[in-house]
């Protein structure tokens, strides 16, 4: 498969790996973070649409040079982990196949995010493996590090949600939220490979609107998570398409259930995040330029004059908010050091 030589491993690979899905951004972004890791092994990186093509033909600047080949799921031999990065629907068929072969899987899809079969059907439609439909880990790293130790299966945020969860949970594991409010403003690539018109760089270019305004699917995800974490709080989120490649800011209005300071807030967010090697509580605003292609998130916090909480949070929506966030469960699920292939 490998046509310009081998992977720069750093000794025996910790894992052998497969990425599925690897023509579209967050798949083709995987398998170059897999390419490049010191422990992990690429064994074969698979497409349904682009089979046959070399990746670093369809995605130059990755320069990751296999072959895309048609995944067969009855000859997995040599796989230990794979990223499943397809649409949701279509995910949790290869997930459960590969799943019944041993092998561990990072899912990139929504299809295995949600707690609440009903709640799923609602925004996805029916689900593609029901058996298996809340056995995965949730993959917000800094909030189930130790779930995910060992893990078998783990499903990867949302981009929206890694954000705004990112940027509210310290207040959340307090019970301190009543209600949120999300603007959540991201660039064209979380569209993916598309040919949708509203995303054409005509229509985008010196341009920007809020879409799904009603009601968008990451809105329970949020919802979830918050009160997982101890405040199950209602959320108003609306999307909003930025004229960028990548990049994603969630701006987060929280109204708290006990009155706060911008200094106690401030203490809060910095002791939670003191250890976290990939969350930084800034001093200001964050902007996306600062941490594209990184696996970091940026967050601000503040409260303003009639004492709402103001949590800004940037992430790079196809690193953080997929694939490099995805390599970090990896890391946890084989025993690595969760920075590992990421620094």
């Amino acid at each position: 498969m490998n046509d310009l030589g081998s992977q720069p491993l750093s000794g025996e690979p910790a894992a052998r790996v497969l990425v599925a899905g690897a023509s579209g951004f967050a798949g083709a972004l995987a398998a170059q973070i897999v390419w490049r890791h010191p422990r992990l092994q690429l064994v074969a990186a698979t497409s349904r649409s682009d089979a046959g093509k070399r990746l670093d033909g369809i995605y130059p600047r990755y320069r990751v040079p296999v072959t895309l080949t048609e995944l067969e799921l009855d000859s997995l031999d040599g796989i230990d982990a794979a990223i499943v990065a397809y649409p949701h629907g279509a995910a949790a068929p290869t997930v459960a196949g590969l799943r019944a072969q041993g092998v561990l899987v990072v899912d990139l899809s929504a299809d295995f995010r949600l707690r609440d079969m009903e709640t799923y059907e609602r925004w996805y439609g029916e689900h593609g493996a029901p058996e298996l439909f809340g056995t995965g880990v949730y993959g917000l790293t800094e909030m189930y590090r130790e779930e995910l130790r060992g893990a078998e299966l783990v499903a990867t945020p949302g981009c929206y949600p890694t954000a705004s969860v990112l940027g509210l949970a310290p207040l959340a594991e307090k019970g301190l939220l009543a209600e949120v409010y999300v603007a959540a403003m991201q660039g064209t690539s979380g569209y993916g490979r598309s040919s949708d018109d509203s995303v054409h760089f005509t229509a985008m270019t010196e341009n920007a609107y809020p879409y799904k305004t009603e009601g968008h699917r990451h809105r329970p995800e949020i919802e979830q998570e918050l009160a997982a974490l101890g405040s199950p709080a209602p959320v108003t989120f609306v999307p909003h398409l930025l004229p960028l490649d990548q990049g994603e800011l969630a701006t987060c209005f929280a109204q708290l259930t006990e009155p706060t300071s911008r200094e106690a807030v401030r203490a809060l967010y910095a002791d939670r995040y003191a250890e976290e090697p990939f969350v930084h509580v800034l001093d200001g605003p964050p902007d996306l330029r600062s941490l594209r292609d990184t696996n970091e998130c940026h967050v601000y916090v503040t409260v303003e004059e009639r004492g709402r909480v103001m949590a800004f949070s940037a992430i790079d929506n196809i690193w953080k908010g997929a694939s490099s966030q995805g390599v970090q469960n990896l890391n946890l699920m084989l025993g690595l050091d969760e920075t590992e292939g990421l620094t």
